[in-house]
């Protein structure tokens, strides 16, 4: 099983910072360099009723009624299902989880439980019984408060008015802190959350008992404050080295002119930020595509400090995901296999039914008939000759991107004048066509790589094509 902790990266825009008024949360899922995802839609009433862990034997009893949801499950489910990201039919996303870490005045007090809830049961249990972003954070949070969790985690909620980011702490113990509309956050493996403000329910949820908590157990090293992070978080060198230059390169790409005096390694990055501009589904793209291009940083030179910081997109994502609500058009749960950086994202539409096949397969060994594979291929393949072979996958990225821009104008309009079984059946066929034309794409290039690859052998010698 791949060790889930100390992984991934994400992102949370506000609908007025966002360029379409929409609100978006994406996420990358990192864990193994080959372990694949495939992606689901669950139809309404699909979840049993009794649900048992796979990792931790939590059992839970559920409600009746399951709503239809996306979800992007493990190729396996001996572990447990990690469905980590996802729409509801009542066009509620969820991505879960961003791995943190507690500090140990925290979990002294408040241990983490071995049986609990945790990142590989979250979205199963939670999002296709919720109708808004705060009852995801609600539920959430009530189950972590009873049965307790084996991890610090943060997660992911949105709908179509409003984003929410949740955090647990310690075993039981979390909050949660709407991300104002003007904003955006970037988070990357540590308690992001600072000051809570315990009278304003609009903006903050929590668990209710968490004041006396920690006042009891002399948490607190400023009490004139309530900081979640400075509380309950950690702040020690691996955090300058692994976490805090992802949030520090978010800033310098949104909002470089507030962030020009921060460091890679600040301990004080802020959690929320205003954009110097507005931002689109491509710049969310981008971020979780990142490694420090333009920068001394950047693993792809040859500068000294290349190695230095972990990048945002790196050879371990599973996949990566940006969830889009409250457009004009259907939401959409966009969807990157494999690395970021190397990879599509391509759109599927909130509302369909069904999936192209190959995003329903994926499985070790490695198989071409799977969309994770088929995309992990292509980028095995690049990465093989890398400066040669990246202007050719950046020339299908375009392309695709350009064309999945174009294509999503086109079903808002059309969708606009659909209902019911049209409108489903049209979402359908858009989906899967524009998701079965970049799997071809994928193949071509992959084609095209492997017959320029002939050229490369070590046993090679410069001859004259006349002998």
């Amino acid at each position: 099983m791949p060790n889930k902790l100390s992984a991934c990266t994400s992102i949370l825009i506000g609908k007025k910072a966002s360029i379409d008024g929409s609100i978006m949360i994406g996420r990358n899922e990192d864990a193994k360099a080959a372990w694949p995802k495939h992606m689901v839609v669950h139809p309404h009433g699909a979840v049993p009723r009794k649900f048992i862990s796979k990792e931790t034997k939590l059992e839970l009893e559920l409600p009746d009624d399951s709503a239809r949801y996306s979800a992007t499950p493990e190729w396996t489910d001996k572990y447990g299902l990690f469905e980590e990201d996802g729409i509801n039919e009542y066009n509620v996303a969820m991505s879960a989880t961003e791995s943190a870490y507690s500090n140990s005045l925290v979990l002294g007090a408040d241990p983490l439980v071995k049986n609990g809830l945790n990142e590989e049961a979250m979205v199963t249990v939670v999002l296709p019984f919720i109708k808004t972003a705060r009852e995801g954070v609600l539920r959430l949070g009530n189950l972590i408060a009873k049965y307790g969790t084996g991890e610090t985690n943060g997660v992911l909620f949105a709908d179509d008015n409003e984003a929410w980011y949740f955090e647990s702490g310690a075993g039981h113990y979390w909050v949660a802190q709407r991300i104002p509309d003007d904003c955006y956050a970037v988070v990357a493996n540590q308690l992001a959350i600072q000051e809570i403000d315990f009278n304003d329910p609009d903006n903050f949820m929590f668990h209710p008992g968490i004041q006396e908590f920690v006042e009891k157990n002399h948490l607190n090293p400023d009490p004139t404050t309530f900081n979640f992070r400075k509380i309950f978080g950690t702040a020690d060198r691996s955090d300058a080295i692994y976490s805090e230059p992802r949030v520090w390169i978010g800033h310098q790409m949104f909002s470089p002119r507030q962030a020009s005096a921060e460091t890679p390694e600040s301990t004080e990055l802020p959690f929320l930020m205003k954009p110097d501009r507005l931002l689109s589904v491509i710049d969310a793209q981008n971020y979780l595509s990142n490694h420090y291009e333009g920068t001394e940083f950047d693993p792809l030179t040859s500068s000294p400090n290349a190695h230095k910081y972990r990048p945002i997109s790196l050879a371990k994502t599973q996949e990566s995901h940006i969830l889009q609500t409250g457009r004009k058009g259907p939401d959409i749960h966009w969807l990157a296999m494999g690395v970021a950086n190397e990879s599509t994202y391509v759109p599927f539409f909130n509302g369909i039914t069904k999936l192209p096949a190959a995003y329903g397969r994926g499985k070790l060994p490695a198989q071409l008939n799977s969309a994770y594979w088929i995309f992990k291929h292509a980028s095995v393949l690049v990465d093989s000759h890398l400066h040669d072979f990246l202007p050719l996958l950046r020339d299908v990225q375009k392309e695709r991107n350009a064309a999945a821009q174009k294509l999503i104008r086109e079903t808002d309009t059309k969708a606009a004048a659909l209902q019911g079984d049209a409108l489903t059946n049209y979402l359908n066929e858009q989906s899967d066509k524009f998701a079965n034309d970049t799997l071809t794409a994928y193949r071509n290039l992959a084609m095209e790589l492997i017959t320029k690859m002939t050229d490369y052998y070590e046993l090679n010698f410069k001859t004259d094509e006349n002998l």
